[in-house]
Parts: C-alpha cells; sequence; structure tokens
C-alpha cells in the first residue's frame, strides 16, 4: 500500500484528492495538512511514501517546503500539485528535490497514474518543465532569481505587500524589501506594475 501525505490548504480540495484516493486499492491517505509547517510536522512524525502537496500555502510552503521535507525524510517522494504554470514552476520545484508536478486541472487517471509513478522511484516532468530544464543558452531574467525571491516575486504578482508577504514567509519587511528591490533590478522593471507585466508576459502567473 502506498501510504499518502495530503497537504493543501483548502479543504474541499483535500476532500476532493481523498475521494480519488479511495477508489484506488494500492493508495491510501495516511496523513493530511492544512499548511506547510503542519506537513512538515506530521512528515517528522511519520513515515509517509508520498508527500502530495500545494504550492501555495500558509507558513512554509514551496521551494522552503519541498526542501525541508527532503531534509527530513530523504526518501521521501514528493508530489507538487499547484494551479500555478507548469513551465516555470515546475522546473524549480524539480530541482528543489520534488519527483513530480502536476497541475490541478490535471484528470484523475492521470494523478493516480503520476503517484504510483513516483512511488515506484519514476519522476513525472510536465513537457513545458522538461523544455525549460533542457533549454540551453541564454537564461531569461526570471531564472537568475534565487528561489527566496521569486516566492516573493510570486506574491508580489499576486497582490500582497511587503507587510503581508513578511507575514508569510515569517521574513522582516526589511528583507522583502530588500528582496523586491532585487527583483526589480535583476528584471530590469521598475515597478509592482511593470514586475506584474512581466510575470504575465512569462506566463509566470
Amino acid at each position: 500500500m502506498i501510504r499518502v501525505l495530503v497537504a493543501d490548504d483548502h479543504s474541499i480540495v483535500r476532500d476532493g484528492l481523498k475521494r480519488i484516493l479511495a477508489a484506488a486499492e494500492d493508495l491510501e491517505v495516511a496523513g493530511e495538512a492544512a499548511s506547510g509547517d503542519e506537513a512538515l510536522a506530521l512528515v517528522r512524525a511519520n513515515d509517509y511514501d508520498i508527500a502530495m502537496i500545494d504550492m501555495s500555502m500558509p507558513g512554509l510552503a514551496g521551494m522552503d517546503l519541498i526542501k525541508r521535507l527532503k531534509i527530513e525524510k530523504p526518501k521521501l517522494r514528493i508530489l507538487v500539485l499547484s494551479m500555478h504554470g507548469e513551465q516555470q514552476y515546475a522546473a524549480r520545484a524539480l530541482k528543489a528535490g520534488a519527483s513530480g508536478y502536476l497541475n490541478k486541472d490535471s484528470a484523475a487517471e492521470l494523478l493516480l497514474g503520476t503517484l504510483r509513478k513516483i512511488a515506484a522511484g519514476g519522476v513525472h516532468v510536465p513537457e513545458a518543465a522538461a523544455a525549460a530544464l533542457l533549454q540551453a543558452g541564454e537564461k531569461p531574467p526570471h531564472e537568475t532569481l534565487s528561489d527566496r525571491e521569486f516566492e516573493v516575486m510570486r506574491l508580489l504578482v499576486e497582490g500582497l505587500g511587503p507587510t503581508g508577504i513578511a507575514e508569510r514567509l515569517h521574513l522582516s519587511v526589511k528583507t522583502v524589501s530588500t528582496h523586491k528591490m532585487r527583483i526589480l533590478e535583476k528584471l530590469g522593471v521598475g515597478s509592482t506594475a511593470e514586475l506584474v507585466r512581466y510575470a504575465l508576459e512569462h506566463r509566470l502567473t
């Protein structure tokens, strides 16, 4: 039996995922978490084969969560389920230690097949991510951002201000402001509005 931890801050999403897994004889939901911190605590206390995590949750999330989970349990397989576009996020998630990345729009059959594949040691790389991982030549400016800067950029584009981002990522407002300054500098944009336009043009949102 493949033991799966389901981590998503929306209970309706967790319920839907539990229903999908309940239809499979070889998969069971062995735990559920509503935040990254809760997921990390459960992984520390229990043994799961796969952690199925949302990319955007309160507190610890995104690349930081993937890295922390792998530090705690190096053999844990991680499947990221996200609403975010595959092209940029999937490549970063896989580099951070995830074994697979699926968009939340994916069909139930693909989800079950992917869980079985990564439980057996495989990796699920979406086509867009594979292209990004193999891409040679000059990188677009956003690929020069660190994982933390990328996370701050994503939240800025979502409409959060430095104070809201600081609370979400457990950082000081000053640190977030420094990250924002570096992000604008690296991307060659002069304001948050221009940053949003950049993100839309590069399908980062």
